[in-house]
């Protein structure tokens, strides 16, 4: 049964009230939870598209303010990541809606269990070197656009652990730097899913009543919050969520 406008609201803004607070869940858990609210698997992987966007910007105010943003990195990140989004985009056409529902599952199990074993890919001081080769970064960049496009994600759920993992950046500043970079993701991949007719519109603007409000929450709160805790929590979050999703849609197929 489709949800009512209440219900899509409500979702939305409990979902950017986490989008504010990881920089990451836009559509990362978006798309798995209005399927699972009874939304037709496409329109639950776009119809999302439509808030991220506001939400991104007015999440990332917040973090401007306090100066948990690296403008270098978001200028590389966005320079790689809107044309591969727009190639993923296409080929989520191809790929199909219950497909992409298991993939996003997967994927977000594989992150949370990395989150939570800690640390970064190699030494601190390793990644500071990586995060000051640009080229690098653009490289990085591609890799995440192509599946921001393909799942139609604002592309946070990938671009936070690269900013952390790889790229040493603490929660708050990977946090602050994936809401810019995801808004100028959103762009290419909002208008090539609305062109493939994709976008449920009365579901996206319902869900988009919720989630702006819900960004500037998500913002402020996770700036009152220790950045070891946070790492923890979007750990557990993500695995927990991407278990129960990811064994739900298998039995689908």
């Amino acid at each position: 049964m489709t949800p009512s406008p209440v219900e899509v609201g409500a979702a939305g803004l409990a979902i950017g009230t986490l989008y504010g607070v990881f920089g990451v869940g836009g559509s990362a858990f978006a798309t798995p939870l209005l399927a699972l609210m009874g939304v037709p698997a496409l329109a639950a992987v776009a119809s999302p598209l439509v808030s991220t966007l506001p939400a991104s910007l007015t999440g990332a105010r917040a973090y401007m303010r306090a100066d948990h943003l690296d403008w270098s990195v978001a200028r590389s990140s966005v320079i790689g990541g809107v044309p591969a989004a727009i190639a993923g985009a296409l080929l989520s056409q191809v790929v199909g809606g219950q497909a992409l529902l298991v993939l996003s599952g997967l994927i977000l199990g594989v992150i949370g269990f990395r989150f939570l074993r800690g640390g970064t890919f190699g030494t601190a001081s390793q990644a500071a070197a990586r995060r000051g080769r640009p080229g690098l970064v653009v490289a990085y960049a591609v890799g995440v656009g192509f599946f921001t496009g393909l799942l139609a994600n604002g592309g946070g759920f990938l671009l936070v652990p690269v900013f952390v993992l790889v790229l040493g950046l603490s929660m708050q500043r990977a946090a602050g730097t994936s809401l810019v970079v995801v808004a100028a993701l959103s762009i290419p991949t909002l208008a090539t899913h609305w062109a493939l007719g994709h976008i449920d519109w009365p579901v996206a603007f319902a869900f988009a009543a919720g989630a702006i409000p819900g960004a500037l929450i998500g913002s402020r709160l996770a700036l009152r919050v220790q950045s070891s805790a946070l790492r923890t929590a979007f750990g557990v979050l993500l695995v927990a969520f991407a278990g129960y999703f990811t064994v739900r849609q298998i039995r689908q197929l």
